[in-house]
């Protein structure tokens, strides 16, 4: 699974999810993309999920992109632990996914085979997604 191989900090705040994704929400490396329409936090479990989903689907066929990484440390309390004595230890990592962020890309494959791929990956996701397509591809 994915996550940091160091970090600045070990734990930090929520912090802030409005607003659209400031930086990618173009294509940039692949021919077809799935891009985010929700705001969430998108854990490395899930991320992983769907990439597995899509390149068996795509039986190791062209080439995937994961555009997201998850470098948020979520901290959690054991349970019936009270209240206090400080904030809980990292239980996973999530990446912070705006609306208009694009988080697959997939090229090398015919379109059909890449719109059902990236359907069942974004089956994996908390978000709402949309099947994107590179401007120059559409006639």
């Amino acid at each position: 699974m994915l996550q940091p191989k160091r970090t600045k900090h070990r734990k930090v705040f929520k912090g802030k999810m409005k607003g659209n994704s400031q930086r990618g929400a173009q294509l940039v490396f692949g021919a077809y993309g799935l891009k985010s329409l929700d705001s969430k936090w998108v854990t490395a479990r899930q991320i992983e999920a769907a990439r597995i989903a899509a390149t068996r689907y795509m039986k190791r066929e062209g080439q995937m992109w994961i555009r997201i990484f998850p470098d948020k440390p979520i901290t959690k309390k054991p349970l019936e632990v009270r209240m206090g004595k400080g904030k809980g230890g990292v239980e996973y990592y999530a990446a912070v996914v705006k609306p208009g962020r694009i988080m697959f890309e997939i090229d090398g494959i015919p379109f059909d085979i890449a719109q059902e791929a990236l359907r069942l990956a974004a089956q994996k996701l908390p978000v709402r997604t949309k099947f994107i397509v590179r401007r120059d591809l559409q006639e």
